[in-house]
């Protein structure tokens, strides 16, 4: 017979109608499997003046549930939640990362009321959440960009780079600013999650090189592969895998899942550089601390780890890692 467990909302249910049914709290206990103490608790604890009411007594619950909660949770838990927030860190890895640090336990759930509270209370924690918006599906399959010479497809990539068992394995692609201005060359590596960021005068296939080599060069030893989208600025590829000693690869048209990390790490980008802005003003200071805080953010994937920890071994420069 199992110990004593939470019950859930259909269970109270199935405790209400099998006491209607002239049920015992012994064989109550059978049915849903629980401990005969389970059953006696929940009588004495949920029971309202006109008896024991399955949402009633659902409510009960929760509502003690979370005055324990509140108690636990201190007022130095929600400073620390409140500083790894500014850092821009979802509410999930929060929740994560003090969990693992052994600092406290509170779920992604109540850091999402904790932010609502504040907006409530004209607090600005709900603008270091990520915007997520519903991505548009694109119809139809031909590519207009024309071909790029030499182009060798994804096809034959070796599976070595699906499996994410080591690092230098990279993703390219551009995220571009207002019309004609200056863009950003992006790099993820898949198995670390590490960005690099470069901005590029344009999107010229000779200046996308020089800014991709610029980032990869001083790590040229772990780099292996180089996935590309299939845009014309990724013209030089030949040169770029020549001078890294790497084999390049372009995902087929209009099938942006094949480049998934790179995707993702563009969009968190643009929590930083929403679409539409420009990016000539940027500076190289303003890119490095874009990379810093997407690089110092532990990730789900990586065991609790950010990509700096993975690539470098470098622990994320805030006062609570310390």
């Amino acid at each position: 017979m199992k110990a004593y467990a939470q019950l859930t909302q259909e269970q109270r249910y199935q405790i209400a109608a099998l006491l209607a049914a002239g049920h015992t709290q012994i064989e109550i206990s059978r049915i849903l499997g629980v401990h005969k103490s389970t059953i006696s608790r929940e009588l004495q604890r949920n029971q309202g003046l006109r008896g024991y009411r399955p949402k009633q007594a659902h409510e009960f619950a929760v509502e003690r549930r979370q005055d324990k909660a509140q108690l636990r949770i201190t007022t130095e838990h929600w400073q620390w939640v409140e500083q790894l927030l500014c850092e821009d860190w979802s509410p999930e890895q929060i929740s994560l990362w003090l969990g693992a640090a052994g600092r406290c336990r509170i779920s992604h759930e109540w850091i999402y009321l904790h932010i609502y509270a504040n907006q409530r209370e004209g607090g600005e924690l709900h603008r270091h959440l990520r915007c997520q918006k519903k991505r548009k599906k694109r119809y139809g399959s031909h590519d207009r960009r024309g071909q790029i010479k030499d182009r060798v497809s994804i096809e034959e990539r070796d599976a070595i780079v699906e499996e994410r068992s080591r690092i230098g394995d990279w993703e390219v692609d551009t995220v571009i600013g207002s019309l004609g201005g200056c863009v950003l060359v992006t790099l993820a590596e898949r198995k670390s999650r590490l960005s690099l960021i470069g901005l590029s005068p344009d999107k010229s296939a000779q200046s996308v090189k020089e800014v991709m080599l610029r980032l990869l060069i001083p790590h040229a030893d772990r780099v292996h592969t180089l996935t590309y989208d299939n845009g014309k600025e990724f013209a030089h590829h030949l040169e770029v895998s020549e001078r890294l000693n790497a084999k390049g690869y372009f995902a087929h048209p209009y099938h942006s899942w094949e480049r998934g990390l790179n995707e993702n790490t563009n969009g968190l980008i643009r929590q930083y550089l929403p679409k539409g802005s420009s990016f000539d003003a940027l500076t190289d200071k303003d890119i490095q601390k874009i990379m810093n805080k997407l690089n110092n953010r532990p990730r789900k994937c990586l065991d609790i780890k950010t990509p700096n920890q993975v690539f470098f071994g470098i622990n994320p420069p805030v006062a609570l890692a310390s």
